[in-house]
């Protein structure tokens, strides 16, 4: 059967390349196209990684702010026994301080965590593309 028979979109694009070399090919460009989404998969999750960090930053700090809520509340006992305020008000006034500054900071990392997506996003939407555009070109 000539090419000639054929339509133009069923005739080879390459005829003179034996199974074998576009068999070949085809792998070859598979394994690129691999390696580019892993490639691109390394790059978002590095990003993600670098976010989790300084959101793990923002919770030590937060737990730090809790820490010197204990400290400062053992102090102030300490030195406010025989000040001009109750006892009892020195404890209240230094504790708030440190429970609102601890609330704060715990809440901005919640909210962090909250917003960082770990998924590859770019990367499966390139593979998804990819696979519709081999669907297509099976057709």
């Amino acid at each position: 059967m000539s090419d000639r028979a054929l339509p133009a979109e069923a005739r080879p694009l390459e005829p003179d390349k034996s199974v074998g070399e576009l068999v070949g090919e085809l792998s070859k460009d598979m394994g690129d196209l691999m390696s580019m989404h892993i490639d691109l998969a390394k790059a978002e999750l590095k990003h993600d990684i670098q976010e989790a960090g300084k959101t793990a930053g923002i919770f030590g700090a937060g737990a730090f702010a809790g820490y010197m809520t204990v400290v400062l509340l053992s102090f102030s006992l300490a030195w406010l026994l025989d000040e001009w305020l109750p006892t009892w008000a020195g404890f209240l006034i230094v504790t708030a301080v440190w429970a609102i500054v601890a609330a704060v900071l715990f809440l901005t990392g919640k909210r962090k965590v909250d917003e960082t997506d770990f998924a590859p996003t770019q990367t499966v939407e390139t593979i998804k593309e990819d696979v519709e555009w081999a669907k297509h070109q099976r057709n």
